[in-house]
């Protein structure tokens, strides 16, 4: 199986990005799969320190985003890290909500004007899910189209609410 064919993996031809992202899978596989153990727990720690040296870049749009909550009203820490060491561009701890603006690179370039989040994206989507947050995406195609302060506030306030609801 795939799992047990990790374990014979030479771990020590793999990069930081490589490590890292094996970090997220054990994550998943705790979280999936709790009576079982992961064939790499002898290198968690490496994996863990991989994972944390992937330190977040806040790019432009993050920061307006972040710049409309705080005109909102919407209290939140920036760059926040989970106790599972999963960054999230803005939280609210308490609440278990967070905000995750996506640019173009959480998306897969397909033909015609369709978007499709990638597979990065969504799964840790899926493990934010898993460890109780409610994830509400920006992403950059949308916050683009909105012209103004107005509308930037009232579009976020928007998505806070229906997720709300959900």
């Amino acid at each position: 199986s795939l799992l047990s064919a990790l374990g014979t993996v030479n771990h020590g031809s793999l990069n930081d990005v490589e490590l890292s992202q094996l970090h997220m899978v054990s994550l998943h596989f705790e979280l999936e799969f709790p009576e079982q153990a992961f064939p790499l727990t002898h290198i968690h720690s490496k994996l863990l320190t991989s994972f944390k040296s992937q330190e977040p870049r806040p790019s432009k749009l993050q920061r307006d985003v972040a710049s409309t909550l705080t005109r909102i009203g919407w209290d939140y820490a920036f760059e926040f890290v989970t106790p599972e060491k999963l960054s999230l561009d803005m939280a609210q701890p308490e609440t278990m909500k967070a905000i995750e603006v996506d640019g173009p690179s959480h998306f897969l370039k397909c033909k015609g004007e369709s978007r499709v989040v990638d597979g990065r994206t969504n799964f840790k989507s899926r493990l934010l899910s898993r460890l109780g947050w409610t994830v509400i995406h920006v992403p950059y195609f949308e916050w683009n189209a909105l012209f103004d302060a107005v509308t930037q506030d009232s579009y976020l306030q928007s998505k806070i609410r229906s997720s709300e609801s959900s």
